[in-house]
């Protein structure tokens, strides 16, 4: 069996000098409470908490993006601080809280799911948990995908991790214990989970967009209890002439992570489903508004630039569009409030990142380009080696961009033109969008987790 079941790591070993009069029975039980407690990794501050970030769109903060070594080198080391082994495979983001980096992996055929705690400063592997099994997991329909893809979420005293159908629970990061689960939210993937979950106030939302039902629930992030599910209304428009989904509904699924926006006074879960986006009152989900589209497999969050939504309908001939946001978002809003449509070599997995209005994104080929996004407009377009599964971050003025051959590109955020300024390689591949914690990047490859730094 490639994993064993929960490894866990002692606690360190506290000797006391003796003393000249007994200690009470109160005074040791003070002193090994504090010695046992000050072994516990610390679990703040949050560093980067979802998948994209603090801010939920791949931009860095200021004062970090000026401490982040630019260049790299797997083979020589340059700026390596550490590497440390994995087992299993996943493309579930690290996120990072205090001492700690947190991800999921699984086994290949997906019957056993785990979470990583590695310390930040030494690649130590603090927790490494087994936290479902599955006797007869669903064959994964999909090369690219695995059965730990949604990204874990994060905040001081909750970790939440995500494996779609096969279960969803909240994990004490002081301890790596489990504090709830949930197993009974259920749909069939065909090509594997990928949505990824979001917090919002006491609400834990998950997407689940499979080829048998379609949904949004929220959850009760305390104690996990359902507080509200919604169902899509999409028209598919894929059943044949006895009312059934062609290719086994194949065309309804996504992987869609929708985050929430402030619309007409209102707080909006913006979520994008196969065919289809909509508008959801986050207290209740109550539907407000859709956006009629021709794609499937949404992967990609969207983004807000003052007054325009900036949506991507899928996968494979992908669309991105421009909405307007104004107080009559109300209905079908699809012909009154799209405002451009970019119909070709639009991002497919990895989200697009915003720049001074500029939209940075790439294709899973390497068609790297720029959009005015206000307009809709093409900057300029250009290639990339590889296929680019991973997010890009935005360090200041330079976009990384990595690949499935190990490879980061430093591409300058400009909109005047393509400028390579730097690549960087690791001996794996990458499939994971990379992290950010204290002044150091941190980047999951197929077969290990790297710490970058400047020595």
């Amino acid at each position: 069996m490639l994993f064993s079941r929960a490894k866990e790591f002692p606690r360190r070993t506290v000797n006391f000098m003796p003393m000249i009069r007994t200690p009470t029975l109160s005074a040791i039980t003070f002193v090994l409470l504090s010695a046992l407690t000050s072994a516990q990794p610390a679990t703040k501050p949050l560093f980067w908490p979802a998948k994209n970030g603090p801010t939920h769109d791949g931009i860095v903060p200021s004062p970090e993006a000026a401490r982040i070594a630019l260049e790299w080198d797997g083979e020589s080391g340059k700026n390596i601080a550490w590497r440390v082994e994995l087992e299993g495979e996943g493309h579930s983001t690290p996120v990072i809280g205090g001492d700690l980096i947190w991800f999921t992996a699984a086994t290949t055929d997906g019957k056993q799911q785990f979470v990583y705690g590695i310390d930040r400063h030494s690649g130590k592997i603090v927790h490494h948990k087994l936290v479902f099994e599955n006797p007869s997991p669903e064959i994964l329909g999909n090369p690219l995908n695995n059965y730990a893809a949604p990204s874990p979420v994060l905040e001081d005293d909750a970790l939440y991790v995500h494996f779609g159908t096969y279960g969803t629970a909240r994990i004490n990061p002081a301890t790596g214990a489990k504090v709830w689960e949930r197993r009974d939210i259920n749909v069939r993937h065909y090509r594997g989970p990928g949505s990824s979950p979001i917090i919002h106030g006491n609400l834990i939302i998950l997407t689940f967009d499979g080829i048998n039902e379609q949904f949004v629930t929220a959850l009760d992030k305390k104690i996990g209890k359902t507080v509200w599910k919604t169902a899509r209304t999409t028209d598919y428009g894929d059943l044949d002439k006895e009312g059934k989904p062609t290719r086994d509904g194949d065309m309804r699924k996504a992987y869609h992570t929708p985050n929430v926006f402030e619309i007409g006074g209102k707080e909006v879960l913006v979520s994008i489903g196969s065919r289809a986006a909509f508008g959801y009152d986050v207290k209740t989900g109550k539907e407000l508004w859709t956006i009629r589209h021709g794609g499937f497999n949404a992967a990609i969050p969207p983004l807000l630039l003052g007054d325009l939504l900036i949506l991507n309908t899928g996968s494979e001939r992908a669309h991105t569009l421009g909405v307007r946001i104004d107080n009559k978002m109300t209905g079908d809003i699809t012909e009154s409030h799209v405002i451009w449509d970019r119909e070709k070599r639009n991002a497919s997995e990895s989200a697009p990142v915003l720049v001074n209005g500029i939209l940075f994104q790439t294709t899973r080929g390497g068609i790297v380009s720029a959009v005015e996004a206000k307009t809709g407009k093409d900057l300029w377009e250009d290639r990339m080696e590889g296929q680019h599964l991973p997010c890009p971050l935005a360090v200041g003025d330079k976009l990384l961009f990595s690949n499935d051959r190990g490879q980061t590109f430093l591409v300058r955020a400009s909109a005047e033109k393509f400028e390579l300024v730097g690549k960087n390689q690791l001996a794996d591949p990458i499939s994971s969008s990379p992290a950010v914690a204290d002044g150091a990047l941190f980047i999951r490859t197929k077969k290990a987790l790297y710490k970058i730094a400047v020595k």
